[in-house]
């Protein structure tokens, strides 16, 4: 019984490292996820071309799919095991939800495994993954915001502190993406420095609900570049041009909203500094078997 599955990166709009409500957008940057049920009860991960990879998050989203839905299965739990491999265009440790691509691309193939991908709402198989995000110690949040964006597709608002999902909005934008050499772990960031800029999260917040997201992410990009101590440059580098500029997730990348002819326009500036440009389209679809 095999399962796959494929699942979005996303761009930040609202970092909830300040005050546990975070809001993210899906982009055109895909993990995929290949899933075999085996009988002999062990679960064993590995990513594609990385054979010294940590392959604990991918395990842990295995495991606790099959603890929870082997029964709605028809199998017996303790028998049950996987080979999980998944293989990724997303940078990893580079703002742009690569754990919450993963968690999600595994619990949907191992649900497709099962044969039961169909009966499990996609919100739940999120939060499946988030649960098993957190056992796993790769996130602080526990990254809900980044998982709902990634699992359903364009804009989501959450409640990272209880999994509520407080606004879901398809959006057709462009997206320019700016990824600089280094990496940068979200495990890692400075957590009382970002709780300090709650005031201005809880502005970025009030203007998410109300749709502004270029604007809400402007906001979070200055607030979380000081916090986080990432250069605003890039971020100067594109206003007053775009719709919205923002730091994406604990960095290093920024992220970029506009029209495309506005994005092209301003793309050259990126792609002055040392890193990587892409212009990517927003998704809507979100996380899906193939």
């Amino acid at each position: 019984m095999d399962g796959r599955a494929v699942a979005p990166a996303a761009g930040t709009i609202l970092n909830a490292l300040a005050t546990g409500t975070g809001s993210a957008f899906a982009i055109d940057l895909e993990t995929t996820a290949t899933v075999e049920l085996t009988d002999d009860g062990e679960v064993i991960g590995e990513v594609a071309g990385q054979p010294e990879a940590d392959t604990t998050l991918v395990e842990r989203c295995a495991s606790m799919t099959i603890a929870e839905y082997a029964g709605q299965a028809g199998l017996e739990e303790a028998t049950v095991g996987a080979r999980v491999r998944t293989e990724s265009e997303v940078p990893m440790a580079s703002g742009l939800k690569s754990s919450s691509a993963a968690a999600n691309a595994t619990v949907l193939a191992t649900l497709d495994a099962l044969a039961v991908a169909d009966a499990v709402e996609r919100i739940e198989a999120c939060r499946l993954g988030v649960r098993a995000a957190r056992d796993a110690g790769v996130t602080v949040t526990g990254a809900f915001d980044d998982a709902s964006a990634s699992m359903l597709g364009g804009v989501t608002v959450t409640d990272n502190a209880t999994d509520a999902l407080l606004a879901h909005e398809e959006i057709d934008w462009l997206a320019l993406v700016y990824t600089p050499p280094e990496q940068s772990y979200s495990a890692d960031a400075d957590v009382s420095a970002c709780e300090r800029v709650a005031p201005m999260a809880d502005l970025v917040e009030e203007l998410a609900l109300d749709g502004r997201y270029g604007e809400a992410m402007t906001v979070n990009g200055f607030a979380f570049c000081g916090a986080l101590e990432f250069s605003t440059g890039p971020m100067i580098d594109v206003l007053p041009d775009v719709d919205g500029v923002s730091l994406s997730g604990t960095g290093p990348s920024y992220v970029a909203v506009g029209d495309r002819e506005t994005l092209e326009a301003v793309r050259d500036r990126w792609d002055d500094r040392n890193g990587t440009t892409r212009l990517l389209q927003t998704r809507t679809d979100g996380t899906r078997t193939t």
